[in-house]
């Protein structure tokens, strides 16, 4: 099975926690003699960074224990039992283009077929980035490629509207390839992210969220003990947003997601739910 997550907040120093409190949820158990790839996008100190692993035969993944010691208030993180593409580095989500981290769930149907007609609608400089065989790498660099249409893509602030138009766009897109080969509307989930908010598309199984504010919520995070401890700076002001897909039910204190839709979440609101 495939889990995806992310989490948007304002505190840096307690990212990794919120990772930690919820590892139990985030956690999945493989299959015997089936390996998965996994992989963690991030922002940290002004830098986009990546930890992938695209092989790994434990029985159960915990990617909290790969973020242990990340400071950072934005992370993605993907498992990946591989459909589309061998399990190698550059098949491994989450992918990166400058500032922008994506990741998805579920494959595109027919898209042997339609690999190069979604190749060829794409920018040359765009497209001499597909490192992989992926038909998610496929989506993402044709989000892209509507987000450079759109006169979007060099802009240093790309607000979660013109985000959310682009994946409408390209989802459009590939739905109507798709029936053109004679397949139905394609399905799974989506986390995009350019380090400012982030957006979430959910279409089938189960998204849900969860919202983190105010001391009682980070005395749940450090426990009441290292609270006291640690004098921790505007604590009242403190927020996370942590959001997941491909869960097998939706845990205590979440909200579920009901599809077909778009998420968007930044660092001072509520996530947003409007129909995809």
């Amino acid at each position: 099975m495939a889990r995806m997550f992310a989490f948007i907040g304002n505190r840096a120093d307690l990212g990794a926690r919120v990772l930690a409190l919820h590892a139990p949820t985030l956690t999945i158990a493989t299959e015997p003699g089936q390996p998965v790839g996994w992989g963690l996008g991030f922002y940290q100190s002004g830098e986009v960074l990546l930890r992938r692993r695209p092989i790994d035969e434990r029985p159960s993944i915990d990617l909290s224990e790969a973020a242990e010691n990340v400071r950072t208030d934005v992370l993605l993180g993907h498992v990946r039992r591989a459909t589309v593409g061998a399990l190698r580095t550059e098949n491994t989500h989450p992918f990166r283009y400058r500032s922008w981290l994506f990741a998805q769930t579920g494959t595109i149907v027919g898209f042997e077929q339609l690999r190069d007609r979604l190749l060829e609608s794409q920018p040359e400089f765009l497209r001499r980035n597909v490192r992989g065989d992926t038909d998610s790498e496929m989506f993402f660099y044709l989000f892209l490629s509507f987000l450079h249409d759109a006169g979007r893509l060099n802009e240093p602030h790309v607000g979660p509207d013109a985000v959310a138009q682009a994946l409408r766009s390209s989802i459009a897109l590939v739905d109507r390839l798709s029936a053109e080969e004679g397949h139905s509307p394609n399905r799974g989930d989506i986390l995009v992210t350019n380090g400012e908010h982030m957006v979430a598309v959910h279409r089938n199984g189960t998204m849900a969220y969860r919202v983190l504010r105010g001391r009682h919520d980070v005395e749940e995070l450090l426990g009441e003990e290292t609270l006291r401890k640690t004098r921790i700076p505007s604590i009242e002001s403190t927020r996370f947003s942590l959001i997941a897909s491909e869960l097998g039910s939706v845990p205590a204190n979440w909200t579920a997601v009901e599809g077909p839709c778009i998420v968007t979440m930044t660092r001072t609101d509520d996530p947003q739910i409007e129909p995809l």
